[in-house]
């Protein structure tokens, strides 16, 4: 099985480095030095890893054969591409790859439809799950244990248990939009005393009232 374990960036210096946007789990396997990986376009590969190196939280490496920074350069955008044992299972018991994640329906802990997961994206500080709704738009989830509770490879589901907002922002927009007409309907009931009117804040909704005798 082929998986694609990099994107090409940049040149980075004038001997040839390149930075490179990760998208694998483990690249101290599969973008060690040593590994030879194909590539999209087919044409600029197989590519040979001579040496890598973090430099300012970005991973750079060097290709055999590729020595100055024209060559690095044309190089740009192009996928890396390992090939993987589709049995093969990542060391760790709650680490899963790219491939067993594709595709899975993601659902809410109450059983509620949210998607289904289109795209991986490995950022520096921790992994996104891409999915797309039934709707055609796409939400970003983190991928962590607090809102990504249980992964059924069997059942072919992830099952989220996400914080406010997270899926279903039109919800706040609406419960916001109502806060604000209830406030205007309050601030229009006192406008007919000697009391202080009314204010709402910014964000709609929370209603501050003046000193009143």
């Amino acid at each position: 099985m082929q998986l694609v374990v990099a994107r090409i960036g940049r040149a980075h210096g004038i001997k040839g480095e390149v930075t490179v946007e990760v998208r694998t789990d483990e690249p101290e396997l599969r973008l060690a030095p040593g590994a030879v990986l194909a590539t999209d376009p087919a044409s600029a590969g197989p590519l040979t890893i001579e040496t890598g190196r973090v430099h300012s939280g970005r991973l750079l490496l060097r290709f055999e054969g590729v020595r100055d920074r024209t060559a690095a350069e044309a190089l740009r955008n192009t996928l890396l591409i390992a090939e993987i044992d589709p049995a093969e299972l990542p060391e760790e018991e709650d680490e899963y790859y790219d491939h067993q994640l594709m595709d899975l329906d993601v659902v809410t802990k109450d059983g509620v439809e949210v998607g289904r997961i289109t795209e991986i994206s490995h950022l520096p500080s921790q992994d996104l799950f891409i999915v797309e709704r039934p709707d055609g738009s796409e939400v970003m989830i983190p991928f962590v244990e607090a809102i990504v509770t249980e992964i059924d490879l069997e059942e072919q589901r992830a099952v989220i248990d996400p914080p406010p907002g997270l899926i279903d922002d039109r919800a706040e927009i609406v419960s916001s939009r109502d806060a604000d007409e209830d406030a205007d309907d309050d601030g229009a009931e006192e406008a007919d005393g000697d009391e202080a009117g009314a204010s709402a804040t910014a964000d709609g909704g929370t209603v501050t009232d003046g000193d009143r005798p």
